[in-house]
């Protein structure tokens, strides 16, 4: 089922989102849910709070887009990327790369926002998946933005909190105008 994505300001997009204990069969529901609305919106990620639910799980598929990953191992072996998708993430924990790469970066709940964003060109995160493994995963390119993107959304973390001082005077008005228009998000 697609679920509505929920825009800025709406407060779940600022919590700190619950670690899941134990895989539930609305867990994987709403894993399914996900997937199907990124696809709908032609995302490459999505993070529960995003559908409303402050859970720490996130979906992720960059198979459309294979050439933008040069590195990709699961738990310490090279294995092929598009095989493995999509992802299902559950309570990652992330390592950043010391290399900084600053590319373009979208958020579904910022449907016409753009800007360019400073993130690690590399990661390494751990994670279970809908059956319980744990899995680790070290990436490059687009699979290492899109698993910073979506982790900080479990954290509160939006991608505007994460573009230069400038780029953030230059969006005031913009962000107003969505704060305005977009609040009814929040009260659903």
């Amino acid at each position: 089922m697609v679920r509505k994505v929920v825009r800025y300001p709406a407060t779940v997009l600022r919590a700190k989102c619950r670690a899941i204990s134990g895989v539930t069969d609305a867990h994987r529901t709403l894993a399914a849910d996900m997937l199907e609305t990124m696809r709908e919106e032609r995302g490459v990620g999505l993070a529960a709070p995003q559908v409303g639910e402050d859970v720490q799980l996130a979906v992720i598929d960059v198979s459309h887009n294979p050439l933008c990953v040069t590195s990709f191992k699961v738990n310490g072996e090279d294995k092929n990327m598009v095989e493995h998708m999509p992802l299902i993430v559950i309570n990652p924990k992330i390592e950043m790369g010391k290399d900084k790469v600053t590319d373009e970066e979208g958020c579904l709940s910022f449907p016409d926002l753009r800007g360019q964003i400073r993130r690690s060109a590399e990661v390494k995160v751990s994670f279970q998946n809908l059956e319980g493994e744990t899995l680790t995963i070290e990436s490059d390119g687009l699979l290492a933005r899109a698993f910073q993107h979506e982790i900080d959304h479990l954290n509160g973390i939006l991608f505007i909190d994460r573009m230069s001082a400038a780029a953030k005077v230059g969006l005031k008005r913009k962000l107003r105008r969505y704060m305005e228009e977009w609040a009814e998000d929040d009260k659903g």
